[in-house]
């Protein structure tokens, strides 16, 4: 019985340990796909505590064929764009700023670090982070850590679990530029998405 007990535990564990896989159909994807004009790029986002100063959260906005967001193990979501395991496609400036809009409030700042890249760095970026696969809760930024080894032009950047020490690291990037997000909103943020969702305007 003892024995059978710590095999269900451990496989309570692994469970829990899991993310659940979203993959969105080839058309739905094809559809919002977005090009953004400018120099291929990409931009991590950092939350942070304004009462700690510690790192809450981190995701990456590529802009190379196309603007992907890579949002691992994120709760952001917008009904309008499809989703292949943390990766959002059709990120409009919209999006963006809704991204943005969702994770800044009283409690929480984002800085934001854009990096610019070639077109082939952007592809090779995008292309791992869609392979990466869903990501589970707590693992943001080893995740991006993961995705972004050994990629020429980031080979500096540190294999960490803190958003504030990858953040650290790009901020010693070469070209990067940095602008900080501060917002008065309520920490209750619950009814962000729902606002969000009600607009059917994607730009």
């Amino acid at each position: 019985m003892k024995k059978l007990l710590l095999a269900l535990t451990a496989l309570i564990s692994l469970a829990a340990c899991g993310a659940e896989p979203i993959w969105a159909p080839d058309d739905v994807v094809a559809t919002a796909r977005y090009a953004h004009p400018g120099p291929t790029s990409v931009t991590l986002y950092t939350v942070l505590s304004t009462r700690s100063g510690a790192g809450a959260h981190a995701g990456l906005l590529i802009n190379g064929s196309e603007r992907v967001l890579f949002d691992p193990a994120g709760s952001w979501r917008h009904p309008r764009l499809p989703e292949r395991n943390d990766v959002h496609f059709g990120i409009t400036p919209k999006m963006v700023d809704f991204y943005i809009d969702y994770h800044a409030r009283e409690t929480f700042d984002v800085v934001e670090q854009t990096v610019e890249v070639s077109p082939e760095i952007a592809a090779m970026i995008m292309q791992r982070a869609m392979a990466y696969g869903a990501v589970p809760k707590a693992n943001c930024t080893i995740a991006l850590s993961r995705v972004l080894e050994g990629v020429p032009g980031f080979e500096s950047l540190p294999m960490t679990w803190f958003p504030k020490r990858m953040m650290e690291g790009f901020a010693e990037l070469p070209g990067v530029t940095t602008r900080k997000i501060t917002d008065d909103d309520a920490d209750q943020n619950h009814g962000v998405l729902l606002v969000q969702a009600s607009d059917a305007q994607l730009e």
